[in-house]
């Protein structure tokens, strides 16, 4: 009897990656192939480039943006929390107030560090 609950547990596991792989190796194998000097052409806005294409961002645009994703991910988790507001309990309150204050702290963190200051 329990090896008949592992069937669907190994089907599951064939679907699972039949699936996805399928349409990947379909187009391996079907999808036309003729390379040429023009379809390898960096492309950048119809323009062409002019100089090196490999070019360095600056480290602030980076921290920029973990930054705002730190903060778009506390606002995914605190929006439910603040719409079942009224059914929560004391524990649900302090452990959102927890997250607040821990949240609060990197970004003070990052304040002092001036990671936030653009130079």
């Amino acid at each position: 009897m329990e090896l008949n609950e592992w069937v669907f547990v190994g089907a599951f596991l064939a679907i699972a990656w039949t699936f996805p792989l399928a349409p990947i190796l379909a187009n391996y194998f079907l999808a036309p192939s003729r390379p040429s000097r023009i379809k390898r052409d960096t492309y950048e806005c119809g323009v062409e480039t002019v100089g090196d294409t490999w070019v360095q961002f600056k480290v602030q645009y980076y921290l920029y943006a973990l930054i705002f994703l730190v903060f778009d991910v506390e606002m995914v988790l605190l929006f439910p929390w603040a719409v079942a507001y009224n059914e929560l309990g004391m524990f649900a309150f302090l452990a959102g107030g927890v997250f607040i204050l821990l949240l609060l702290e990197g970004l003070v963190y990052a304040w002092r560090k001036g990671a936030l200051e653009w130079s």
